[in-house]
């Protein structure tokens, strides 16, 4: 009994919670965003179910593909493969069966346009974005367009079958999740550099390692970050009329700056802390933002 628990925990690590469910929040938020769209609590729990499944498929064949660099690495030694819980054989099934049940539901309960943008994203994160990463630091850029799909993917499951798409305010919603990855992942980048370096993962913008080319980067992202949270409050998919669409923009515009003042600190001191410091607060920021554009949905 002990051992199909294990099993079961492992196979769940596989799809890796934390971070599934921080992708399919900006996706849901994504999709609630939609005009039109009504908070229905089985389809919310069906779109996130086939997001957790299709986004789980993409860690999975992520872990697979990095076994030999993960049981390198302090932080991933342990994960299920790394560590030979389960086989790369055993993952890439559990991968197959998730990923199609995933773009299952999302094709069959919402539509087709979303289910293909679901395979796309996880074709471009296992396959392109996973590999590339030892050979050039552009594979933050590719695997910031899968990242963000989610956002995409959820504003365009809002649409019922043959209702035509309202392409523009999901294509914000991929924006601000686009451009919130590359000041996350930097720091990320920047704290784990070590590791990352000695198994030759080319995550930052300079190949010298965190530099304050690196620095003014994450910056400049972060100084992005500004327009790109506040256009849907200028496109109609939010509104700054009445308490709650004042309290949303307050809320949006505090967050850029509390984002800004992390990445000049760290721009300035150039250490460890103060990357860890944009990492987390990178981790507050988003869903912030997100859960501020839904209270004012216009």
């Amino acid at each position: 009994m002990e051992q199909s628990r294990a099993g079961l925990k492992d196979y769940i690590l596989l799809i890796k919670p934390s971070l599934s469910i921080m992708v399919v929040f900006s996706s849901v938020i994504s999709y609630l965003l939609v005009p039109g769209v009504l908070i229905d609590w089985w389809r919310i729990i069906l779109f996130f179910a086939g997001g957790m499944l299709v986004t789980g498929s993409a860690n999975t064949i992520n872990m697979v593909v990095e076994k030999d660099t993960d049981a390198l690495m302090k932080r991933t030694a342990k994960r299920p493969i790394a560590s030979g819980r389960i086989t790369p054989e055993q993952g890439l099934g559990f991968a197959v069966l998730t990923g199609a049940l995933g773009v299952f539901i999302l094709g069959y309960y919402f539509n087709w346009t979303a289910a293909l943008l679901a395979a796309f994203s996880l074709f471009l994160y296992a396959f392109v974005y996973t590999p590339l990463k030892k050979i050039n630091s552009v594979a933050v850029l590719i695997g910031a367009v899968p990242g963000a799909l989610p956002c995409l993917i959820g504003w365009v499951a809002g649409f019922l079958p043959g209702q035509e798409i309202a392409w523009l305010g999901g294509i914000i919603m991929f924006g601000i999740q686009f451009f919130w990855q590359f000041p996350h992942f930097w720091a990320i980048a920047w704290v784990a550099h070590q590791d990352y370096s000695r198994v030759g993962f080319k995550l930052l913008p300079s190949d010298k390692g965190p530099t304050k080319f690196t620095a003014l980067q994450t910056l400049v992202y972060t100084l992005l970050m500004v327009p790109v949270t506040l256009a849907p409050f200028f496109t109609g998919i939010s509104t700054t009329a009445g308490t709650k669409g004042i309290t949303a923009l307050i809320f949006v515009i505090l967050a850029n700056i509390f984002m800004i003042v992390r990445s000049v600190i760290l721009y300035n001191k150039m250490d460890v802390a103060s990357a860890r410091k944009v990492m987390f607060g990178s981790y507050l920021y988003l869903p912030v933002i997100l859960l501020a554009l839904l209270l004012a949905k216009a």
